[in-house]
């Protein structure tokens, strides 16, 4: 094991030297990774990113486009021939076809790259020509980010942690009962083992669903080939280590084998490498949920921000500490189900929920910004009558039924602490508002040449994560 350890981290050094190697004399590669937690919109964002890259008509943030800088946008294969392809045609078909749909979320991780040819600006303009500057984006699942945190802790820690959390959730119900008629120092029984990895990775689904982010491990939500292997065979249970042979002793391996076979492999073949981010957040979805999802929402953040190394990218930092993530986005994605008067309420409620995490980056070195953003505009913007007042609405067409409908999902407070002081507090419900989702599909397209899908602050997004590369 020290051996492997110490081999990997060689290995991972000399991928360092000729990364740095290759951008500071050859042709520079951003790698921007793109995580966010369930139905925060990743295959959106980067399919609709990587069209108005491609066709830059609404991209006037992005200075380098706003400039005329950007001569060519272009598609080539990715570098990696062991990761999928980022499937962009099929995706952006689906939103920009006669009948648009949403596409299918993530499911496991994904690459494409895309190449920009860039002429560059002040006194550098007149001496050099265009330059290619490679933009890798690389597509994970969020909960595939929050199974790093495993890697500090052990199997009774992790199970008190999570019996804990789940003692008072109505969803991990079924869960508790089978743990109560089961004993964790009996002998090992593999149909015992399989009901409670079962009942637990249930309850993670119905946990999900209802907004909860603390749904670790994030395979047992996404389990592709490894569904029913004995890696995805565990669940919590109390009494510490126990003995040889017994059930709880299993577990426990188990849950080791979970972390050196699924979250390292992750962790050194693709996280590490990663150094700009952006972590796509539904914080809509968790302030409908209540306060008790908006806390666990901010435990969320904080606990994925632990899970980058943040700093500066000089070429010999590279090559003697390994990449650091340079530049991190928080963005509450969904803004077009606001009208844009309460955009700025959500990019502060955005930006109170990932204050911790944006302080310990800052300072490490790294840049950080909150915002809030639309990456395919499904609505509206309009104003109606109720009761003698004026409501800032948004029309749209309803998914379930497609029927056009007008939503006023509440007034979201100016003041952030209005929501995270009773979600700290464990508040059961809001006590002065009700806050609704509506949930929209996305509207039919008729894109003027050079333009690409509407949207709501990507093009600002874009000039974060990339700009100063450009």
């Amino acid at each position: 094991m020290v051996l492997s350890r110490i081999a990997d981290e060689i290995w991972r050094q000399v991928e360092n030297v000729q990364d740095g190697v290759s951008e500071v004399f050859f042709e520079p590669v951003i790698r921007l990774g793109v995580t966010g937690l369930a139905r925060s919109g990743k295959t959106v964002f980067i399919t609709s990113l990587v069209a108005n890259l491609l066709d830059r008509g609404r991209m006037p943030g992005l200075l380098a486009a706003s400039e005329g800088r950007i001569e060519a946008a272009f598609l080539q294969p990715q570098p990696d021939d062991t990761v999928p392809r980022f499937e962009y045609e099929s995706h952006l078909a689906a939103l920009t076809g006669p009948t648009p749909h949403w596409p299918d979320s993530t499911r496991a991780i994904s690459e494409l790259r895309l190449s920009l040819r860039v002429r560059p600006k002040g006194l550098l303009a007149g001496f050099q020509g265009p330059r290619t500057i490679h933009l890798d984006i690389v597509d994970y699942p969020g909960e595939w980010l929050l199974d790093l945190a495993l890697m500090d802790v052990d199997y009774a820690e992790w199970s008190a942690q999570v019996l804990k959390r789940i003692e008072k959730r109505d969803e991990a119900a079924g869960y508790r009962a089978l743990v109560a008629d089961t004993d964790p120092m009996a002998k090992l029984d593999e149909p015992t083992a399989q009901g409670l990895a079962a009942s637990f990775a249930d309850y993670l689904q119905t946990a999900r669903a209802n907004g909860y982010s603390d749904c670790t491990p994030g395979r047992f939500l996404l389990p592709g080939d490894l569904a029913g292997s004995p890696v995805l065979t565990f669940a919590p249970l109390p009494g510490g280590d126990g003995s040889r042979g017994s059930l709880l002793r299993e577990m426990a391996r188990r849950f080791e084998a979970y972390k050196r076979k699924v979250v390292q492999p992750f962790f050194r073949d693709h996280f590490a490498k990663i150094d700009r981010q952006v972590v796509l957040v539904d914080a809509l979805g968790a302030i409908n949920q209540g306060p008790r999802a908006v806390e666990d929402l901010r435990a969320a953040m904080s606990e994925i921000l632990s899970s980058f190394k943040p700093g500066r990218n000089g070429f010999l930092t590279q090559i003697l500490r390994g990449k650091r993530v340079e530049k991190i986005l928080f963005a509450a994605t969904k803004a077009d189900h606001l009208h844009h008067s309460q955009h700025p309420s959500l990019t502060a409620i955005m930006e109170a929920l990932t204050r911790d995490a944006r302080d310990r980056a800052r300072f490490a070195g790294a840049g950080t910004s909150a915002m809030s953003l639309a990456s395919l505009r499904a609505t509206t913007e309009a104003s109606m009558q109720h009761d003698g007042e004026t409501l800032e609405v948004v029309r749209g067409s309803l998914l379930e039924t497609g029927k056009e409908a007008a939503f006023y999902p509440g007034e979201l407070p100016k003041d952030p602490a209005h929501l995270l002081s009773p979600a700290r507090a464990g508040a059961e419900k809001w006590l002065d508002q009700d806050y609704k989702i509506m949930r929209f599909s996305p509207a039919k397209l008729s894109l003027r040449p050079g333009d690409g899908p509407p949207h709501i602050r990507l093009d600002k997004a874009a000039e974060f994560l990339i700009g100063d590369k450009l």
